[in-house]
């Protein structure tokens, strides 16, 4: 059954047709957007980014980030059908989706990420998707961002109103109109990290620079 479901959500029609009721809802949003041009500059002058985001927000991005689509971005995704959905959406705003996550494929799916990010300068990452623990950050961000000298920008959304779904994370959609606020943190650039007390340094001060935007 499951691999049944996968078929049908892989065909080309499903996808334009999931894509276009995501892109029209997430048009009806009263967005804004701060502080996008200080990572944008630093990847026009040939920089690499690496946004990321909790996997509760990423949503109300989807309409947004198909303006990076000439940049050539790419996206990890897990092997789950929720995956399969979401890749198959992402692909459709221009975004390369590479499948895998820290439970199942998740060596090959980096090693993908990195060499596509230091080809193309920009990939995003959720940082504690597919299946949580909310609110911690994994460490293959870190890894990405040593192995290709990419700055970390937090990517936070905040909605005057909105859904938040009984999952894992408390998954976050915005209700119709509702004013949505896209703020870009500071470009965080990683010293070289020499031990793994200094990995698990990094990881720490970027998880508690993301979760006081998390809704628990």
């Amino acid at each position: 059954m499951l691999k049944k479901l996968r078929n049908v959500v892989a065909m080309k029609w499903v996808g334009n047709i999931l894509y276009w009721i995501v892109r029209s809802y997430c048009a009806t949003f009263r967005l804004t957007v701060v502080n996008e041009n200080k990572w944008l500059q630093h990847l026009e002058q040939g920089g690499r980014v690496l946004l990321c985001v909790w996997h509760q927000q990423f949503f109300p991005l989807i309409r947004h980030y198909k303006k990076y689509e000439k940049y050539h971005p790419s996206l990890m995704i897990s092997q789950s059908l929720d995956g399969e959905i979401i890749a198959n959406i992402a692909g459709r705003t221009g975004w390369h989706t590479v499948r895998g996550s820290s439970s199942r494929g998740g060596s090959v799916a980096l090693k993908e990420m990195t060499e596509r990010l230091e080809q193309f300068g920009l990939a995003g990452h959720i940082l504690d998707g597919p299946q949580g623990p909310a609110g911690v950050v994994k460490p293959g961000i870190i890894t990405l961002a040593q192995a290709t000298n990419a700055v970390i920008v937090p990517v936070f959304i905040k909605a005057e109103k909105a859904w938040y779904f009984n999952s894992w994370d408390k998954f976050m959609v915005p209700k119709p109109f509702s004013r949505v606020s896209m703020h870009f943190g500071e470009n965080i650039s990683l010293p070289q990290l020499r031990t793994e007390k200094d990995f698990e340094h990094h990881r720490l001060m970027l998880e508690k620079i993301m979760q006081p935007h998390l809704k628990s």
